[in-house]
């Protein structure tokens, strides 16, 4: 049996129904992230699998055993938050302790946990600080280190790297991944952060609306996106899409863009589409037959981010260029896509979703 199994669980709060009916299932090992944005019913999900909320209906197992009604102390997890929740007047090692102390393990065996948590994480100097005197990455390991030291079979993490800034977060999300593959223990992971979804997980759960929109390896999910919400949201910056037909070639037709579409597409002639390409598959050319008209450039570095106005297009169309882009504002530009490189989803009245349309080798 899977190591955390939900079924049909669904969260209403009132007459709102934050989570509709939800089968997930997890093995042992795995790193799992629940990923999306704001108010999709992420961390209803986490909260849910903690005991923190009772699910409306549907039942929770951990470990093939039913704790749909089980108190969280009784599950055998062990959940980090983002707001650290330290004691403020507690050591480092006293925070540590704490959890162990209260399950009345004995005093031997809490400083061997100890001793192992704090050597995983680098905390043996700061043992004897407390929470005031560390930093947000400090105070955010020590969190670490006190789920570690519970040894549950399951961990949750709750956007935990949210309050830190973007240096700490790209270090602490290396400290997470050599984290699993050291402990191997089965990680659920909440967050908004698509980046912290690439890099850590094994695999994704894409939410919106309380509903699962797609599940798979992150980079299976960035390069087949099965809507046009999870092939927007799953990329930085977010996939370009422009409404049109597809129209004998088989080529994709809309005010001011003609894409040429690869081998399969025809299949879709004449549907009514949405045409989606990300801004690194774009190629500016002097000889492009898509024209348009720069609005600004962001210069990131190493690559560029230009906004092109198209005409006939309601908004911009972002290409992404190696290096500086020496484009001044309102300069006439000439791009082009490959045709293997777009996407297109359903656009028709009643296609719920966006979903996409398979064409060629995209």
């Amino acid at each position: 049996m899977p190591h955390v199994l939900l079924q049909q669980v669904a969260k209403h709060f009132g007459q709102v129904e934050v989570l509709k009916p939800l089968d997930l299932s997890i093995e042992a090992g795995e790193f799992v992230i629940l990923l999306g944005p704001s108010g999709c019913g992420k961390s209803t999900t986490l909260r849910i699998m903690a005991g923190l909320e009772s699910p409306t209906s549907g039942r929770v197992f951990i470990r093939g055993r039913d704790v749909t009604d089980t108190p969280p102390r009784d599950r055998d997890l062990a959940m980090v938050f983002q707001s650290y929740a330290l004691y403020p007047h507690l050591t480092v090692r006293e925070n540590l302790s704490f959890g162990p102390k209260v399950r009345r393990i004995p005093r031997k065996e809490i400083e061997d946990r100890v001793a192992e948590a704090a050597a995983i994480l680098g905390l043996e100097p700061l043992l004897d600080r407390k929470p005031k005197a560390l930093s947000g990455g400090q105070r955010q390991r020590v969190a670490m280190g006190r789920a570690i030291v519970r040894r549950p079979s399951v961990f949750l993490f709750d956007e935990p790297l949210s309050n830190l800034d973007a240096a700490l977060r790209s270090q602490m999300r290396a400290e997470i991944a050599a984290l699993h593959r050291r402990l191997g223990a089965t990680t659920i992971y909440v967050t908004h952060d698509q980046v912290e979804a690439m890099t850590l997980g094994s695999r994704l759960v894409i939410l919106n609306h309380g509903v699962v929109q797609q599940m798979g390896e992150p980079l299976e999910v960035y390069a087949h996106p099965e809507n046009l919400f999870v092939g927007r949201f799953l990329g930085a910056p977010a996939m370009n899409h422009v409404d049109g037909v597809v129209a004998p070639g088989p080529r994709f037709v809309a005010p001011g863009v003609i894409l040429e579409l690869p081998p399969g597409a025809e299949r879709w002639t004449n549907r009514e589409v949405i045409a989606a390409f990300r801004p690194h598959v774009l190629s500016l050319s002097e000889r492009g037959p898509i024209v348009g008209e720069v609005e600004i450039v962001e210069m990131m570095g190493n690559e560029s981010f230009v906004r092109i106005r198209v005409p006939g297009v309601p908004q911009p169309i972002i290409a992404r260029v190696e290096g500086q882009a020496c484009f001044a504002p309102k300069e006439t530009v000439h791009f082009e896509v490959r045709p293997n490189a777009i996407h297109l989803f359903d656009r028709a009245p009643g296609a719920q979703g966006h979903p996409r349309l398979p064409v060629g080798a995209s």
